[in-house]
């Protein structure tokens, strides 16, 4: 990832496509050496012991090298370590590089992998998965798309180039068209516009929707249907988390697979793979700020509930993705 300016190059290299986690010292307080700080900081949660045993092992570095109990402190340095990661369950889904150059990479993301590490989900993510795999420990994400969502994403090469690239999804000049499978309601208009306001708590699994000055915008579309289904066609015109889902929900067509909307239900076991979210990141489509090429991409995947519905309905079924 780009560095803040003043903040050195970290001294240990990626591990399994995660970066080192950086600990700034703070400026002024009572420890005589960055071993009491450390453990001051982290004995509660690892237990005294295992910070003892980190410093022994010079898990604990700076630019000057590792770490011992006995190093002085020194306000506001910085000092870089590799967590414990717990084992992750195998996504057993590809990422499918689409496009790359010497600046962007674009992939095509299985539904059950998330773009990023968060919470339990670190080594078995698209960003660790893509650094390790091609070589590329700057790569980084010009935008996310939920973990249970598949299709595309686009990732940055070079750590000095993110900040262009994310500014196009800042300034909402990235066309994003996405493919949802949901139940049928001929009594709904369509196509129509959901605009409103959404909020997420830190902690909560689900977003919601409040009174207020909207916030988000999404015009949905029914492509086709058949069987009491329908294929829609969803234009995010914000990008709030869970927007689509929630829309779709409040018009009474939640997604196929969607454990959390319009209610949240039991989380399925974490190797449960069989009945994936319905929701597909279909098409990107921008201007590239540094060539000034007009691009577009779309993904190569398709929703099981519409091609093969027997396999995704079914508990017994193969894995679909």
């Amino acid at each position: 990832m780009r560095r803040r300016p003043g903040i050195p190059a970290s001294p240990l290299p990626q591990r399994d496509g995660i970066d080192a986690v950086r600990l700034r010292l703070p400026p002024d307080g009572p420890w005589p050496t960055a071993g009491a700080y450390l453990l001051e900081r982290y004995g509660r949660a690892v237990g005294p012991e295992r910070v003892a045993d980190m410093l022994r092992a010079g898990v604990f570095v700076t630019t000057d090298g590792p770490l011992t109990a006995d190093t002085p402190y020194r306000p506001g340095g910085y000092v870089w370590f590799h967590r414990d990661l717990e084992p992750e369950t195998p996504v057993p889904f590809a990422v499918d590089v689409l496009h790359r150059d010497e600046r962007i990479l674009v992939v095509d993301k299985p539904h059950f992998l998330s773009t990023t590490p968060r919470g339990r989900h670190v080594t078995e993510t698209a960003l660790a998965r893509l650094r390790r795999d091609l070589g590329l420990p700057g790569l980084s994400p010009a935008h996310r798309l939920d973990r249970l969502t598949a299709g595309l994403v686009l990732f940055v090469v070079r750590p000095e180039l993110r900040g262009a690239y994310q500014g196009l999804f800042e300034r909402r000049a990235v066309r994003k068209e996405y493919e949802a499978i949901a139940g049928l309601d001929p009594q709904r208009p369509m196509p129509v516009t959901v605009r409103s306001r959404i909020v997420k708590e830190r902690g909560e699994l689900a977003a919601f929707e409040v009174p207020g000055e909207p916030n988000s915008e999404s015009r949905i579309e029914l492509a086709e249907h058949r069987d009491g289904l329908g294929r829609y066609r969803l234009h995010p015109h914000t990008g709030r988390t869970h927007q689509l889902r929630l829309h779709m929900a409040s018009l009474g067509l939640p997604i196929l697979g969607d454990p959390l909307y319009p209610q949240v239900l039991t989380e399925p076991a974490p190797d449960d793979f069989r009945r994936p979210l319905q929701l597909l990141g279909s098409v990107l489509e921008f201007t590239d700020p540094v060539s000034k090429e007009p691009l577009h991409f779309e993904s190569r995947r398709t929703l099981a509930a519409w091609t093969s519905p027997e396999t995704w309905g079914n508990p017994h079924g193969s894995l679909v993705c």
